[in-house]
């Protein structure tokens, strides 16, 4: 059983407008990505909240990291904004909540044609299944532990610190 935790962000189509400073939605659901797939596994999904990452307190994340203390299964997957997953990563890491946490997002929104989501989405679902307990950021086919990611907003995408 992989227990799916939304939080929001570019894979739901939330999305900031820079300019006008103002949240737009375009709502996705990942069981369409999943239903799409004709996924066998069985999966529960749950929203903790929606909002673009930038948005996330540590209110917030202390919220994510209790339902995952308290969920039955051992397998996490959150869904996540890309502007603050590696400090939700980070926070969750520290807790050693010892279960396999996998956090993963888009670069493009899951309501685009050209997105990235149903990768990410079907890469860190697999993941789980390989990860020893810990919290991994799954992103554009790249696995990277808690404590050695960041964001190249040059590159826009996720690399090792220690590279």
């Amino acid at each position: 059983m992989i227990h799916i935790i939304t939080t929001g962000g570019t894979i739901e189509g939330i999305d900031k407008d820079s300019k006008e400073n103002e949240l737009k939605s375009c709502q996705v659901l990942l069981e369409d990505f999943l239903s799409s797939a004709n996924v066998s596994f069985s999966f529960t999904i749950e929203n903790a909240f929606k909002k673009d990452s930038r948005s996330i307190s540590p209110e917030d994340r202390k919220i994510l990291a209790d339902k995952i203390k308290f969920s039955e299964a051992n397998k996490i997957l959150i869904t996540h904004g890309t502007f603050t997953m590696e400090d939700t990563a980070k926070y969750l890491g520290r807790h050693k909540l010892k279960k396999i946490i996998v956090l993963t997002g888009s670069f493009v929104l899951g309501s685009s044609a050209n997105t990235d989501a149903p990768f990410n989405l079907g890469y860190a679902i697999s993941s789980l299944r390989f990860l020893k307990p810990d919290v991994y950021v799954a992103m554009n086919g790249e696995i990277f532990h808690w404590n050695n990611v960041t964001k190249n907003l040059e590159t826009n995408k996720f690399e090792r610190k220690n590279d």
